[in-house]
């Protein structure tokens, strides 16, 4: 019978996987906190600031990316995100797992009404946010669809399958999370090595600094 503790026996966190999710910032939360987060909390700081538990967040990859991979067509998958901060990590997700990435504004009913254009029959849903993608998580409930979200420390729980608690907030972790779980999807049934692709493709980028950096290098050469 599988168990998390044998998943974690298997596919262990090393620790080069420890040292990424610290400098991305993966274990921060906030200083608000949702009851149903608290089994996922290490300790709370003296500024207030919640620790998560890596290990809880190692267990949570694990199971997520088991869930993804029991799916057999991988186009089946669906990714959204809201968050402007979360749409790079998900584009890389789904060009790496073969997930269908819903882009854009997320159109209502989009799963539950089979007469609009642009319902898509969906076996897996998986969020960056529970509170920006609220929507297609509670319409994902109305049509029984399996659902897996990164969740911030006030993240609500509600029409949550699989909670993967961690910094959901900040542009590197999300996107280092987004990159462990599609390699861990590709890693478990053998189909590639997990390191082939750099995470920090996965990181998004402000535009705004990205040109004011280009102009400080234009201006010291």
């Amino acid at each position: 019978m599988f168990t998390i503790s044998r998943a974690l026996d298997v596919l262990p966190m090393k620790e080069e996987d420890v040292l990424k999710f610290l400098a991305a910032g993966t274990h921060l939360g906030g200083t608000n906190l949702d009851f149903q987060m608290e089994q996922y909390i290490y300790k709370r700081k003296s500024d207030g600031i919640y620790i998560i538990n890596l290990r809880r967040t190692w267990e949570k990859l694990l199971l997520a990316a088991r869930a993804i991979v029991a799916i057999e067509n991988p186009a089946d998958v669906s990714v959204i995100s809201s968050r402007k901060t979360g749409q790079k990590a998900m584009l890389s997700f789904a060009a790496i797992a073969g997930a269908t990435l819903v882009a854009g504004r997320f159109t209502p009913r989009t799963f539950s009404n089979q007469i609009p254009a642009a319902f898509w029959e969906s076996r897996l849903l998986v969020v960056t946010d529970p509170r920006a993608d609220h929507q297609p998580l509670t319409e994902a409930s109305y049509v029984n669809i399996p659902t897996i979200a990164l969740c911030h420390t006030d993240s609500p729980l509600h029409y949550m399958d699989i909670a993967i608690p961690c910094n959901n907030k900040g542009a590197h972790s999300g996107g280092l999370t987004w990159w462990m779980l599609a390699w861990k999807v590709l890693h478990m049934p053998g189909t590639i090595c997990e390191r082939e692709v750099m995470p920090d493709l996965c990181f998004y980028r402000d535009p705004e600094e990205i040109v004011k950096k280009s102009r400080l290098l234009l201006e010291r050469q």
